[in-house]
């Protein structure tokens, strides 16, 4: 099982010094991948009366294809984005960013995708939010396509293209397309019809097993066979919960999980000296480079 860091960047400085200070050290202390979260844009609460959404215009967010290019520089961590909102971007410039990071990266690179959860940010886009489900389908279609293939025609409910493709092409043909699922039977079966591995948004217990068996159910209507699907659990940790660590990391192996991300976002933490003593106290517990062989 390999472990890596959820970037903390709603809780330390832009400063480019602090992002190099992270990832190498995260890369150090034996974490194999950085994951990134994404938002385009923040919703005002004063504006939308009712905001009940986990983040807001006061959250800071990296636009991570742009944030991979720096990391891809300086350090050897896999590039992971836990998820990019694919239906309210442009499918083919998704395609050409990722390409282009993965390039640089030296094919260090793993996409997740999800439909997300903020309307406004759709709405900022020109994307519609209610069709999000039915399209990220025909998108991840597409851009395995354009990863793969020279030239690339295809004609689908919502996207056209004609003798077109992108170059320099990935290192990975394709890049691995992940799926970040909650709850929703529809999203679960997608993770075991089209992804290469899937995103629990839960910790383990009875829901966690009820999505497993419905993901491994979509996946085997489809032909697949659900053993070949990874599946990155998500473990968030504060110094309190430090003891349940190693017990924890163990429980996502035996459920069958090919990668966990340790998250230490919302832990009371603020700057990067905080995350990365926590980290490193996450390493020291679970003995990180004999759990991440």
């Amino acid at each position: 099982m390999r472990i890596g860091a959820v970037f903390p960047q709603i809780e330390m400085s832009a400063d480019p010094d602090d992002i190099r200070t992270y990832a190498t050290t995260v890369q150090d202390l034996g974490y194999t991948h950085v994951l990134v979260y994404d938002h385009v844009l923040g919703a005002d609460p004063a504006a939308h009366p009712g905001w009940s959404g986990a983040y807001s215009h006061t959250d800071p967010f990296h636009e991570p294809f742009v944030l991979f290019g720096y990391l891809a520089a300086i350090c050897s961590l896999e590039l992971v984005t836990g998820v990019i909102v694919l239906p309210q971007r442009q499918t083919a410039l998704v395609a050409k960013q990722a390409a282009e990071v993965d390039v640089l990266a030296r094919g260090r690179t793993r996409v997740g995708v999800g439909i997300g959860w903020n309307a406004v940010e759709y709405e900022a886009l020109g994307e519609d939010f209610s069709s999000r489900g039915r399209r990220i389908d025909e998108q991840i279609e597409l851009l395995r396509r354009l990863w793969s293939e020279p030239v690339v025609d295809f004609t689908g409910d919502h996207h056209q293209v004609t003798g077109a493709g992108i170059l320099p092409l990935p290192v990975q043909r394709p890049i691995p397309v992940w799926i970040g699922a909650q709850s929703a039977p529809r999203a679960l079966r997608r993770a075991g019809r089209l992804g290469d591995g899937w995103f629990p948004q839960f910790a383990p217990g009875p829901e966690l097993d009820r999505a497993i068996e419905i993901v491994h159910q979509g996946a085997r209507e489809a032909g697949r066979e659900p053993a070949s699907l990874g599946m990155e659990g998500r473990l968030t940790v504060t110094r309190d919960t430090l003891g349940s660590v190693p017990e924890t990391v163990e429980t996502w192996r035996k459920l069958g999980a090919t990668h966990l991300s340790v998250n230490t976002m919302r832990a009371g933490l603020r700057g990067v000296d905080d995350h990365l003593d926590l980290l490193r106290e996450v390493a020291s517990a679970i003995d990180l480079g004999k759990a991440g062989a």
